[in-house]
């Protein structure tokens, strides 16, 4: 897990996504065009909630967004999702 810089705010979350499958469940190798968009990650910077709803993820938790959730941004070479708490689906 990465140590970033970024400290998101009020109720945003900072997430690591996880690498798209390369091989399908058969074996058949999948091209970099075909790859579907992850929808899974690791959560590495939480903000400190809203006045009145705490944040109920916490880093290192293992997380299930939306396909088209959060923005993408590029930290220190390395690829990043933020996005609201409410964009989270699920902490597996």
């Amino acid at each position: 897990m990465a140590n970033v810089k970024i400290k998101p705010l009020a109720d945003r979350v900072l997430v690591e996504a996880a690498a798209a499958e390369d091989k399908t469940a058969g074996g058949i190798i999948i091209p970099d065009t075909a790859k579907e968009k992850p929808q899974k990650g690791t959560v590495v910077a939480v903000g400190p909630g809203k006045k009145d709803e705490p944040m109920t993820v916490k880093i290192g938790d293992s997380v299930l967004y939306g396909k088209y959730a959060g923005t993408e941004i590029t930290v220190d070479g390395a690829n990043y999702l933020i996005m609201r708490e409410s964009d989270i689906v699920a902490v597996i």
